[in-house]
């Protein structure tokens, strides 16, 4: 048993199985609506996945088959009483996100039913997003009389576009997960979210991870920056990559016709 499979938690739950961490919101009498002390504990465990050297890569997903997260618990914005309470509750949700985009390690979103409002948030901050043939997604907040504040409003118009981003917040629409596929908002589509998720992650193990790792850095740093500094932090990139171990295995694998042996070094 791992350090992460000790854990104890009331809303999340980790489970390992070798370089692979599934992180599962696990409130499912609730849709597993994001409320702040199931964000804290996402935190929590996102801060241990870092210091836990043999998971390669994290899977997201949520308990029960009805959703991945259904959105933020509504019943606590009662408590928010000024625009500083709001502004405080949108830093604390982006914060946990970005918590997760800025992972060196790849991150997966099984998304297994309803993604919503802050559910669909937590999958924009994943690198790759599979969602089950039933799942629906979409960002409702405008019914409520909010906007995406979890980091929504730009990922969203960074992954698919502004055009069809301002679509779906400003219509509050529900894509299926046919539609998503098509306009980018989804990686995969498959009848079992988590064990698509499951076989993706292990075509990427068999990647070099320190590579990995820059190329997560080089996109999200190169996306934040135009062309030309986009093009420095590649090449940055590349030149880190040229003084590990992996990479030299790598080209001695390849010219001797053998499967490459990646240490993360």
């Amino acid at each position: 048993m791992t350090q992460l499979d000790e854990l104890d938690f009331n809303t999340v739950q980790i489970d390992q199985h070798g370089p692979i961490a599934v992180l599962t919101i696990n409130r499912p009498k609730a849709l597993n609506a994001l409320n702040a002390e199931t964000l804290g504990e996402i935190a929590q465990a996102v801060d241990m996945i870092i210091e836990d050297a043999e998971v390669g890569v994290l899977i997201i997903t949520g308990a029960g088959d009805r959703a991945f997260v259904a959105g933020a618990d509504i019943a606590e914005f009662k408590q928010v009483q000024s625009v500083y309470d709001g502004r405080e509750l949108a830093l604390s949700g982006q914060d946990v996100m970005s918590r997760i985009a800025t992972l060196p390690i790849p991150v997966i979103a099984a998304v297994n039913g309803y993604a919503l409002g802050g559910g669909l948030e937590l999958a924009l901050a994943c690198d790759i997003r599979v969602a089950s043939t039933g799942a629906r997604l979409g960002l409702p907040e405008v019914t409520l009389g909010l906007l995406p504040g979890f980091g929504g409003t730009q990922r969203l118009s960074r992954l698919i576009g502004a055009g069809r981003a301002l679509d779906l917040m400003l219509t509050a629409r529900q894509v299926r997960a046919d539609e998503a596929l098509a306009m980018g908002l989804v990686n995969y589509v498959a009848d079992d979210a988590l064990m698509k998720a499951r076989e993706v992650a292990e075509v990427i193990l068999k990647n070099a991870p320190i590579a990995l790792s820059l190329v997560k850095e080089a996109v999200r740093r190169g996306l934040d920056s135009g062309l030309d500094a986009g093009l420095e932090i590649e090449a940055d990139m590349f030149g880190l990559a040229t003084a590990t171990k992996d990479f030299q295995e790598g080209v001695d694998a390849f010219l001797n016709k053998r499967p490459a042996a990646f240490q993360g070094e």
